[in-house]
């Protein structure tokens, strides 16, 4: 054990603050697991890609009441070094199914009320994007939004967004994260008593309602959704989340009123008790809505995580479900979007797109069709915030329309400045609906893509690892040794380049136009490895899609290989 655990564990063990029950814990894990102890003590959880997020337990490492105190004083203190707004700080705060989620942002409401600031909390469960609309809409100082996304039952996670609704960025994340740092010491957090005190306001139906009448103005086709929306027959789950709260309703002023639900997933549920992982990405979490698909005969499955800002999507096609994965659904979505607004002479002269740099260059081969730009930045969508804030101060600024990640996130509009499952669900169904209307499904109009701009496979193989310090160490030691290494071939195909990214990222180009790529998760002890093949054969569309998923595979089997030797 090195002197900064030990620190860590003595403080916890010996200092005013702690109650009684996570003291006994402790010496209970110093008898019978010093390994767990060292894990949940080694590290302080810091703010990464989505704020924090851990393993729910006792330590400086784990999400508690004592870290979610130390997050809430230290983001007050921050919020009271900026200029102070003509009405006041304020922050509003939002919570997910997940255990303890309610209890952390209670806690987090009475730590920002003792130190002055006002509160507007949640009175119920709400999707993360109803946060950042919330933040906004109240115009708050910051926001947040406690929530662990897609990961297992065991996490938790605290996201912290800025005024424009986006999460943190510099130089926010890092004054706010000095200020958590400087209140690590339970006696340096100021509480109100209570719930019940004249800063703190509880909110619902008027923010929920404000999000709907700002996402109708959204759609490009509402006349035939509203007409013709109940032909198009949609399953939905929420995976035991926050999204039954709101997709529904917003399904329904789009005109899509003909939904069937997932009846054991719709229940907000914090044991995630039907699957693994509550994740859209993960095939077994999506079987009981596939099975309603098939046996209902309908027409799309969609399907979202805990706090609704992912959102998976399977097709019901010549009697098979064909499962999209995030990038296919980006592109559909973008086709759709452009399409549209070129057709009806409302694409808007400095309109933009946002994708990150590991999401398929097929998103970028569609904007180039259009002859509009196509934006690349890191993995994270707090950095199309950033673009969006920048381009809206700039009176030539660009328009954004629509952004897009890998990992099933989207955002329509900037109604909201975080991934929007809401949006997303609404916009494929709409998407949908004009395929059918034409007697054609979202797989047919994949299909029209690849014949049009070339046949894109992309894979994602992830390598997980414990969430321990060993586990972490293990993640460092790969990604260094990929570097050291400097790959002059991967699976005999030699690397025409490197790029080594400052956020921890490395992607191989190679000889034959294939790309590789290798990222540390922000939110997980796990490596993600990305691979895409692109094909412009004039073989038939399966047959080609075939050989580049093999191939694909083959590659990434490889740089898995390679990364754990």
């Amino acid at each position: 054990m090195n002197t900064a655990t030990k620190k860590n564990i003595d403080r916890w063990l010996n200092e005013e603050g702690y109650d009684a029950d996570t003291k006994a814990e402790i010496r209970r894990l110093q008898q019978e697991d010093p390994q767990a102890l060292v894990d949940a003590f080694y590290t302080t959880l810091s703010f990464g890609t989505a704020g924090l997020r851990g393993i729910m337990g006792i330590g400086t490492n784990r999400m508690n009441v004592y870290t979610v105190r130390a997050a809430s004083q230290g983001l007050a203190n921050y919020i009271l070094t900026q200029p102070k707004p003509a009405h006041g700080y304020s922050v509003f705060i939002g919570y997910d199914s997940r255990i303890n989620s309610r209890l952390f942002a209670e806690e987090s409401a009475k730590v920002l009320a003792g130190n002055g600031i006002r509160v507007y909390l949640y009175n119920d469960l709400r999707p993360t994007p109803l946060v950042s609309f919330g933040c906004r809409f109240k115009r708050c100082t910051a926001a947040i939004m406690v929530t662990a996304s897609h990961n297992p039952k065991e996490y938790n996670g605290y996201k912290v967004y800025w005024s424009d609704g986006a999460q943190v960025l510099s130089p926010h994340d890092k004054g706010i994260i000095a200020e958590v740092n400087k209140a690590a010491d339970p006696t340096k957090v100021t509480m109100a008593p209570s719930l019940q005190h004249p800063l703190i306001e509880e909110v619902g139906n008027d923010i929920d309602e404000a999000y709907l009448q700002a996402i109708t103005p959204l759609q490009h086709y509402p006349t035939e959704n509203r007409e013709h929306g109940d032909e198009l027959a949609v399953v939905y789950t929420s995976l035991h989340g926050t999204g039954i709260t709101l997709i529904p309703a917003a399904l329904a002023r789009w005109g899509f009123h003909n939904v069937r639900f997932v009846e054991k997933q719709v229940i907000p549920d914090g044991t995630f008790p039907t699957v693994r992982t509550p994740n859209p990405e993960e095939p077994a979490a999506l079987q009981l809505g596939i099975d309603l698909l098939m046996k209902s005969k309908g027409d799309l499955f969609i399907a979202t995580d805990p706090d609704a800002d992912r959102l998976g999507v399977v097709v019901s096609h010549r009697g098979r479900s064909v499962t999209l994965n995030g990038n296919q659904i980006a592109c559909l979505c973008l086709e759709h979007i452009c399409q549209a607004l070129d057709r009806q002479n409302k694409m808007p002269p400095k309109a933009a797109f946002i994708k990150t740099i590991v999401t398929t260059e097929l998103f970028q081969a569609i904007c180039d069709a259009y002859h509009k730009p196509c934006f690349n930045t890191l993995p994270g969508f707090k950095y199309f915030g950033e673009l969006i804030r920048l381009w809206e101060r700039d009176p030539q600024g660009y328009q954004y329309l629509f952004g897009c990640e890998e990992a099933y996130g989207y955002l329509l509009g900037t109604v909201v400045r975080d991934k929007d499952a809401i949006t997303a669900c609404t916009l494929v169904c709409e998407a949908a609906l004009q395929a059918k209307r034409k007697g054609k499904t979202l797989v047919d109009k994949l299909h029209d893509l690849y014949r049009k701009y070339g046949v894109f496979s992309e894979k994602l193989l992830s390598v997980s690892f414990p969430e321990t310090k060993a586990g972490r160490d293990k993640i460092a030691s790969g990604m260094l040794s990929l570097r050291e290494s400097a790959l002059k071939e991967i699976d005999g195909i030699p690397v025409k380049a490197i790029e080594d990214s400052t956020a921890n990222l490395l992607r191989y180009r190679l000889a034959d136009g294939s790309v590789v790529t290798v990222r540390p998760s922000g939110t997980e002890p796990k490596v993600k490895l990305y691979c895409e093949v692109v094909s412009r054969s004039s073989s038939p569309i399966d047959e080609s899609l075939a050989v580049c998923n093999r191939k694909a595979e083959t590659l990434l089997h490889w740089m898995k290989n390679k990364f754990l030797t």
